[in-house]
């Protein structure tokens, strides 16, 4: 029994030996007699690169290069969104660097077949597409191209939809009647096909500098003292009759604003946004 227990004793004295000695790095050697090492381990940081993430949102401006879908475009660039467009002329006529960063499709929304393609990928549409003519050809425009466009989306499982309407003004509803009734008849679909993310803009006068070929027309000059006027005068809007003339223009810059947020914020409520709306949201921070 004696020489079992020196046998354990005379082994676990040697043990802390087994431990004495452990190659390293570059060969160098650490002793566990003591708590100093020869050498320090280190260990070198990888070089990181500030590098932004790929865009996870993809959005298909319909009327890209007019008024308010130029500026749609790039209000959606300036957040950090891909963006493509679809108009009968193709690429956007504006020489701004921002144009270079959209992806241009020509196409006719009256013939869906010669820009379904553009759909593929999409999360979102703002469609800014409307015109003046004849009734028939304002009911053309503002209403059966914008139909073929809300039914391809919905079929194509795009999320949401914003569509730039207009506001009712009463007489000049009656006086353009193809117009506001192509309105209504979008707006009825958009409601039917994209129930929880359909957004209806009903701006009045947007006001901003326009382009008009050559030429630079300052609709702010009138549109901003209006809109900072009659913003605050809300029950006039009520009066029956001439109420609606008092409804206060808002800058294509708020409206574009407000659109963009409105195609990629999935918890923008759907319905829709009358004019007091784009200014109330336009005055929130977004993220």
């Amino acid at each position: 029994m004696k020489t079992i227990m020196s046998r354990l004793l005379h082994s676990q004295s040697s043990l802390p030996r087994l431990y004495t000695m452990a190659v390293s790095r570059n060969g160098r050697l650490l002793s566990t007699d003591s708590n100093n090492v020869d050498e320090p381990f280190k260990v070198e940081e990888a070089e990181t690169v500030d590098v932004p993430p790929p865009p996870t949102e993809k959005l298909l401006v319909l009327g890209g290069n007019g008024f308010v879908g130029s500026h749609v475009c790039r209000e959606a660039l300036d957040r950090g969104v891909f963006v493509s467009s679809i108009s009968r002329s193709g690429r956007s006529s504006l020489h701004d660097s921002w144009a270079n960063s959209v992806v241009w499709h020509q196409g006719d929304l009256l013939s869906p077949d010669s820009w379904k393609d553009a759909l593929n990928g999409v999360t979102a549409v703002i469609s800014c597409v409307g015109g003046f003519g004849s009734n028939a050809h304002m009911y053309k425009i503002n209403g059966t191209a914008n139909i073929n466009a809300i039914r391809a989306a919905a079929e194509q499982g795009v999320k949401r939809f914003v569509y730039i309407s207009a506001a009712d003004f009463g007489l000049a509803s009656y006086l353009l009647k193809g117009y506001y009734e192509g309105k209504k008849a979008a707006e009825t679909e958009l409601l039917i096909k994209f129930p929880y993310g359909g957004v209806i803009f009903r701006p009045g006068f947007i006001h901003g500098t326009r382009r008009v070929g050559s030429m630079k027309l300052p609709l702010g000059v009138i549109g901003a003292p209006l809109e900072m006027i009659l913003q605050h005068a809300k029950p006039l809007n009520q009066i029956p009759l001439i109420g609606p003339l008092f409804t206060p223009p808002v800058s294509v810059t708020k409206v574009a604003k407000v659109a963009v947020r409105a195609a990629t914020d999935p918890v923008f409520p759907p319905g829709i946004i009358d004019v007091y709306g784009i200014l109330r949201y336009s005055q929130q921070k977004t993220a």
